[in-house]
């Protein structure tokens, strides 16, 4: 339920671009975005860095996108998303010794384990994959703004929902089955 809701503004977002215009659909998710942190905010009590930061994206290249009248700008939103999280889980990983990836799929995966038996993964791995998911959002970062400049805007609203949504989907399918042979069965009992 929670995945359907962080990609509720860019639902909205295509279907006022489909039906309207680009400078609509930016507004308007400019006002999702807001309507998220704000339902953050009053059911938990907190606001995750990461809503701040695609909010705080939103509005000043929305802004940026609706006072020049230049849909150039929005199309940086991406870009600058995913270059931002492919440098964080780099620099975090080897200067500040942090796998990022590691910590928030181990925190998933226990929160799964209904059995409570323990889940280990070599290290080796987690590295793998950080490196993997580095790779992944560089790319997308690259290939949005690629898109963006030698394509319509048409078809860049079509890859910026379809296309990115199915690259991170088939990217987790790549770290699920990395991970498989890690679970616990759920047929054995737990020690």
């Amino acid at each position: 339920m929670h995945a359907l809701i962080e990609y509720i503004p860019l639902i909205l977002f295509f279907a006022v671009f489909k039906l309207v215009d680009i400078y609509w659909a930016t507004g308007l998710l400019m006002a999702t975005t807001l309507i998220q942190v704000a339902y953050s905010y009053f059911k938990h009590g907190k606001v995750p860095t990461r809503q701040w930061i695609f909010f705080g994206i939103a509005a000043v290249f929305g802004t940026l996108t609706l006072v020049f009248h230049d849909e150039q700008y929005i199309k940086w939103k991406a870009t600058i998303i995913y270059a931002g999280l492919s440098l964080t889980l780099l620099v975090s990983r080897y200067a500040l010794n942090k796998n990022l990836v590691k910590k928030a799929l181990s925190s998933i995966l226990e929160n799964a384990n209904d059995s409570k038996q323990e889940i280990s993964v070599p290290e080796p791995l987690w590295n793998k994959l950080n490196l993997m998911w580095v790779a992944i959002t560089a790319g997308i970062a690259v290939l949005n703004i690629y898109i963006a400049y030698n394509f319509s805007l048409d078809f860049w609203v079509n890859f910026k929902v379809f296309g990115l949504m199915g690259i991170t989907f088939v990217s987790i399918f790549a770290t699920i089955i990395a991970l498989y042979k890690y679970l616990p069965d759920e047929e054995e009992p737990a020690k």
